[in-house]
């Protein structure tokens, strides 16, 4: 109840004193003034001092050591950078080490079975040649008998074909000597 009391007293104050409409907002009232700036003072220095010795320092340290951080990682990543490298050339290498000798055993291979055709070429050639050859001898010999026995076979013809025209049977004789004068 105090307080209502003193409220009406705060509302007659102002009634008797005509200032209805004149009331000031508190922070720019100026009998606050003095009061206000030493309360300014006041937070700025404790907040002055509690982020110069507290959280700035924190702060730095973080920086400092996402600093530290960053500066080992890139130096880790250089120092992979440079063993990748290395790896990488050796990987080179050992694929173009690969790739030659598989091209000298390529080579290799593609001689001994150029060298190996050729032998049995050869081998082969020299088959069919000496069967060539007793083929060729083998007609010889048929011929020769063949050549022998024609003689005979057109003697016999040449009587049959006599025989046959005139009706009388031949002269040997006379067909052995034509044989062999065609045969000359």
């Amino acid at each position: 109840m105090a307080g209502i009391g003193q409220e009406g007293h705060v509302a007659s104050v102002a009634a008797k004193t005509g200032d209805h409409g004149e009331a000031r907002f508190p922070p720019f009232d100026t009998v606050n003034f003095s009061a206000e700036l030493l309360w300014l003072a006041l937070s700025f220095g404790a907040l002055y001092l509690l982020m110069s010795k507290i959280a700035l320092p924190r702060v730095h340290s973080i920086l400092q050591a996402r600093a530290h951080k960053i500066s080992a990682d890139i130096a880790d990543a250089n120092k992979l950078h440079t063993q990748a490298e290395a790896a990488r050339a050796a990987h080179e290498k050992l694929v173009s080490d690969a790739k030659s000798e598989a091209l000298a055993l390529a080579q290799e291979t593609h001689a001994k079975l150029l060298a190996q055709t050729e032998s049995r070429r050869a081998a082969l050639e020299s088959e069919l040649n000496a069967k060539l050859a007793a083929s060729e001898a083998q007609i010889v010999e048929m011929k020769a008998r063949a050549m022998s026995n024609v003689e005979e076979i057109a003697s016999e013809a040449a009587a049959a074909i006599v025989q046959r025209i005139t009706g009388n049977p031949a002269d040997p004789q006379a067909i052995a000597r034509a044989v062999a004068a065609l045969k000359a």
